[in-house]
């Protein structure tokens, strides 16, 4: 969902046929003390990214635990994108 809301807000801004490639990702989730599994709660943003853009969706990536995230969210994504 958070990587779909990201880019519904390229696709308003500059159009998803403007998007060259996918450069990074980095996904932010509240987590509890001793949660590890932020890489996997960040792969389904990646594998979607992959399948939407193929190659050019490939991408560095982080994904960061955190104690807690703006308006009680549970992921956040933010996406850099290169421009064509």
């Amino acid at each position: 969902m958070c990587a779909l809301n990201a880019l519904a807000a390229i696709d308003e801004l500059v159009g998803l046929d403007s998007v060259a490639r996918i450069v990074r990702v980095v996904g932010y989730v509240a987590s509890a003390e001793g949660f590890s599994g932020q890489p996997r709660v960040v792969n389904g943003a990646s594998e979607l990214l992959g399948k939407i853009f193929g190659e050019a969706g490939q991408h560095a990536r982080s994904a960061v635990g955190v104690a807690e995230l703006p308006l009680g969210a549970p992921v956040e994504v933010e996406l850099t994108v290169e421009l064509a």
